[in-house]
């Protein structure tokens, strides 16, 4: 006779949550490492109770806002491989829908977090409930069916025993390396705080192995014909190079073929940026060294990449007439992009097979062709110095002068995390990244918001190492909330606030576009109705000491070393506020090195709007399908 355990759904799904386990390479790791939760009537005597009663075996963590919530989990996630994450419950209505945006960034982003939004009655004693969306054609119908598009898995769960082929399911989600995203369990919140006879192999210990699979033989001796047959090869590495740990196995790949990396943004970190063979960011915001190798490519091997639209230039990137692609993607969905030859296998073992097979062709890259990348490198280092270089120490910093600072105090051992504004664009071009999770660029979704919590979520699962969160005034204003939850848990990340009055890169690009910076800027109402006053008299340094930060302000750049070696060594939250020069421009580093494709108006009385169509114009006509 089964035994069984009588428990609430919520309590049965907490038990059964502190059960799971990843292992991969022989290493075991705790799936679900912590939840993360904001309480009202949706999940307050449900998974709140449930939190309560296996304290013991569950860490919560106490969020301001759901959607940070979800950010944070996601940090955690990414910093630890993907094997571990955290748990985000809520409450029903808005605390629900608050989740949809960071389950977005997760799903896009290939990282796991499971989200347990409160539902309305399953039962419906009482229709409509407290924030209740009524759908009058159908019944079945919440606000978090909003969820449903955004996650990898989906389910609604309304009676007891159901949780257990779903609490199942949504586990194979999260540890699956081609599928995982944002997972989402639906729990009406009668139904949490129903009871029921648990089978105890439900509760029991499952570990869940992370697979490794190896290339298909036939498509290995493609890629190494294709390989070898190449004079310019290229290699773009992309997110599934550090999902996978095969920064190591690329390093390998990379000397002993002499081929030159470049790095998307998920990328950027696969190399050391002093690894012979690194040639830096590619695409939009890339270098000059590898937008140029990626022109003159015959063969671009993408490994882990989803060849956006920044990394392909909008179609305009790889542009010579004969190129191929060979893609290296556990996904098969990828594999096939651009109609290259797909190489479906894990990043890792897929480069040590093209590595093994290569050398024993003693294939290498042509002399002349490591010359020539690595002069263009040369010349690019000398651009970097060039912006990060302050040759008059008590004026305001320019935002590139301001990374070349903390590029001058970190070591291997910090983690920078950044994820929209121009800091993405400059940080592309221009960081030197140390070591393989130094660069945490949240670029898939480009969410603004995303870095203070983020950081917390690295934190947590790094505590040795320190951890920097770069916002601009526009991404603080969205989203400063979770510097209390850093400051009540004694998480001591570090906040480098750059102030600029405003949105600086989407005001270059309006200004770009033919929209002369309309709405971009932070500043008074002029008398014609524009936004053209004075900047507006907001102090954030400020408000992020009145949420509980220590605030370290910066008006040179020698103040902004000072401040910036004291906030690395503090054991608290700090945070180093300066404001930067040149408010009307995006940045001044080095400009886009390759287009990007946002259309212009194509009809228009304005000047500005005219000549940017025409330039448009001609950028599309350079344009290629790859097929």
């Amino acid at each position: 006779m089964t035994s069984t355990t009588r428990l609430t759904v919520a309590q049965a799904l907490v038990r059964f949550l502190s059960a799971q386990y990843t292992e991969r390479d022989g290493t075991r790791h705790r799936l679900i490492g912590a939840t993360w939760g904001i309480f009202g009537h949706g999940n307050v005597a449900g998974i709140g109770q449930a939190l309560v009663e296996y304290g013991d075996v569950m860490p919560y963590h106490q969020g301001r806002n759901e959607q940070a919530m979800v950010h944070a989990a996601v940090g955690y996630a990414r910093q630890s491989g993907r094997l571990s994450t955290h748990a985000v419950t809520t409450s029903i209505g808005p605390g629900a829908t608050n989740l949809v945006t960071g389950a977005a960034l997760a799903t896009i982003n290939h990282l796991p977090v499971l989200l347990l939004p409160g539902d309305v009655f399953a039962a419906r004693p009482a229709d409509p409930v407290l924030q209740q969306l009524e759908v009058p054609y159908a019944g079945d119908v919440s606000v978090n069916d909003c969820l449903r598009p955004v996650s990898r898995y989906f389910d609604r769960i309304t009676r007891p025993e159901a949780l257990i082929p779903s609490a199942l399911q949504a586990m194979r989600v999260l540890t699956d390396p081609v599928e995982t995203g944002a997972v989402t369990l639906a729990l009406p919140q009668d139904v949490q705080a129903e009871a029921y006879d648990w089978p105890e192999e439900f509760f029991a210990e499952r570990t869940w192995v992370v697979r490794r699979p190896g290339a298909d033989p036939t498509e290995l001796a493609e890629a190494v014909r294709a390989i070898r047959g190449a004079r310019r090869p290229l290699l773009v590495a992309g997110g599934g190079v550090h999902h996978s740990r095969a920064e190591a196995a690329l390093a390998e790949f990379a000397a002993v073929t002499r081929i030159p990396v470049a790095s998307t943004q998920a990328g950027k970190g696969s190399l050391r940026f002093d690894h012979p063979q690194d040639v830096g960011g590619v695409g939009h915001t890339g270098t000059a060294t590898a937008d140029e190798l990626a022109r003159t490519a015959d063969l671009v091997i993408g490994v882990g990449t989803r060849y956006t639209d920044f990394t392909t230039a909008s179609g305009t990137l790889f542009a010579h007439p004969d190129v191929r692609f060979l893609n290296l993607n556990i996904a098969p969905y990828d594999g096939h992009k651009l109609a290259g030859m797909p190489l479906i296998a894990d990043a890792r073992s897929g480069l040590m097979e093209l590595t093994a097979a290569l050398d024993m062709h003693a294939y290498r890259a042509g002399a002349s062709y490591v010359a020539e990348y690595t002069e263009d490198k040369e010349r690019w280092e000398q651009r970097v110095d060039a912006c990060y270089e302050a040759d008059e120490p008590d004026v305001r910093p320019t935002q590139p002068q301001v990374l070349g600072v903390l590029d001058a105090l970190v070591d291997e051992s910090d983690v920078i995390i950044n994820a929209a504004g121009s800091l993405p664009g400059d940080l592309h071009k221009l960081w030197r990244a140390r070591s393989r999770d130094q660069y945490h660029l949240e670029y898939g979704y480009s969410c603004m918001g995303y870095e203070i919590p983020a950081a917390i979520g690295v934190k947590l699962a790094a505590p040795e190492r320190r951890v920097w969160a770069l916002v601009g005034d526009g991404t603080y204003l969205m989203m400063p909330t979770e510097i209390v939850t850093a400051v009540q848990e004694g998480v001591a990340i570090k906040v480098l606030l750059v102030q600029n009055h405003g949105y600086a890169s989407i005001g270059g690009l309006s200004e770009e576009t033919g929209a002369e910076r309309f709405g971009t800027a932070y500043r008074h109402r002029a008398a014609d109705g524009t936004f053209i006053g004075a900047p507006l008299p907001v102090d954030l340094a400020a408000n992020a000491a009145s949420l509980g930060m220590r605030v370290l302000r910066a008006k040179t750049v020698s103040d902004l070393r000072e401040a910036l070696a004291e906030a690395r060594d503090a054991d608290t939250p700090t945070c180093v506020y300066v404001e930067t020069q040149t408010a009307d421009t995006v940045s001044g580093p080095p400009p886009a090195q390759a287009w990007w494709d946002v259309p212009v108006a194509e009809t228009a009385s304005r000047p500005s709007a005219v000549k940017a169509r025409e330039l448009y114009e001609r950028h599309v006509s350079t344009r290629r399908r790859h097929l």
